[in-house]
């Protein structure tokens, strides 16, 4: 008999080679108590957060939590079914009317997750004979939902606007074509050129999907994300977000101004065979979406603790993955696995959270220390974070 696990041999390997050398299993971490969005108990000791995607600190906002309470007891724990059949309460559909109000957009669908609505709106909208064209660094959620649709991928470089003008320009002028794109990209934290690249695929006939989840909230006058920010948010066909980031609880969703979207919701895999979620859930999320709309002084803050926290890991010597701040993701490139390991360790060990990113979910093979700030985060958190950089850097021999 084949052993199907076989073929996870190398990765076995690798993972009990790293933990023979002391240490500490980097993906099993357990937060005991969660005390606000920047402070955590992590193996019985306060440590800092950096690492959580919490962009706007909205996990313990009480307008937010207080929406949730009130629903829990109003709609019991959760709905037992999809939203095309008795899955649908009242605050399913205010949240999608908080999404149409903050995107100012004509149609929004609420998924379970954000990695089920590009999963369901990708594999829906290109099927067999159509064309999905992505940026090679696209997240695998963008994959998935290519591979369900059977349809054509055509990978690109990463963010290169003539590389993708040149894929475009060999695919059938008949064809249905999708260019689906990230705002900003997780691992690196840098911003696509969403500008060029909408205007290129449209001259090609293509239509647009922008995957808004890591600028959400954040990026852009209104918080709208990288394509507001670059002025072409109305060139887009489909956005698509998640509220696990900058909203600060589960699920996902897609708002768009195409005047047929609301079929999906009846051929939508994803959407139509899953169990919608807890009402509780959605009033945390419409809540938190109709704060964010007027929380330009946290964007504000938000920006001067990322651009202080890459100057002050530049200034120590360490290297980043990109040469200026451009979102709330920065990205600390390590030499090789165990020395990303070490420093990930000895960092918890100052009393600090960052995520250990390794391949193959990493670009080019890299190892990094990715770093998520959080709008709640101060000044002087950020100072301590920097001083726990320093002195885990020189302790392990990165700095």
């Amino acid at each position: 008999m084949t052993d199907l696990f076989s073929k996870f041999d190398s990765l076995i390997q690798e993972r009990e080679t790293l933990l023979a050398t002391g240490v500490k299993d980097p993906f099993s971490l357990v937060m005991e108590e969660v005390k606000s969005p920047t402070v955590a108990i992590c193996n019985g000791k306060e440590t800092i957060l950096l690492g959580t995607y919490n962009y706007m600190g909205m996990t313990f906002d009480p307008d937010v939590q207080a929406a949730g309470l009130k629903a829990l007891k109003e709609f019991g724990s959760g709905t037992t079914g999809s939203r095309v059949l008795n899955g649908t309460y009242s605050p399913h559909k205010d949240c999608e009317e908080a999404l149409k109000e903050f995107y100012a957009m004509d149609h929004a669908m609420v998924f379970s997750t954000g990695y089920q609505a590009n999963l369901g709106i990708i594999s829906t909208l290109a099927g067999k004979g159509d064309y999905v064209i992505l940026d090679i660094d696209s997240h695998a959620s963008i994959y998935d939902g290519c591979a369900l649709g059977n349809a054509e991928i055509v990978a690109f470089r990463h963010n290169d606007v003539e590389a993708l003008e040149k894929r475009l320009k060999r695919l059938p002028a008949e064809a249905g074509k999708l260019v689906v794109l990230e705002g900003v990209y997780s691992m690196l934290g840098d911003v696509a050129p969403l500008k060029e690249m909408i205007r290129v695929s449209k001259e090609n006939g293509a239509m647009v999907l922008v995957d808004e989840a890591h600028s959400m909230g954040f990026i852009g006058e209104n918080g709208r994300g990288v394509a507001e920010d670059q002025g072409v948010i109305n060139d887009v066909d489909f956005i698509i977000g998640t509220f696990s980031k900058s909203v600060g609880t589960v699920g996902g969703f897609c708002v768009s101004n195409h005047p047929k979207f609301e079929i999906l919701r009846l051929v939508c895999r994803p959407y139509v065979f899953t169990a919608s979620l807890p009402p509780s859930v959605m009033a945390t999320a419409s809540t938190s979406i109709r704060k964010l709309m007027h929380s330009g002084n946290k964007r504000a803050h938000l920006w001067e603790n990322s651009k202080k926290l890459h100057k002050g890991l530049r200034d120590l010597g360490f290297k980043l993955g990109t040469d200026e701040a451009q979102s709330a993701i920065i990205a600390v490139i390590m030499p090789d696995l165990e020395r990303g390991a070490m420093m990930w360790q000895a960092l918890l060990q100052e009393g600090l959270y960052v995520n250990l990113a390794r391949p193959p979910a990493t670009p080019a093979n890299m190892t990094l220390l990715r770093c998520s700030l959080c709008a709640e985060h101060t000044s002087e958190q950020v100072d301590q974070i920097l001083g726990m950089f320093e002195a885990a850097g020189k302790a392990v021999g990165a700095i």
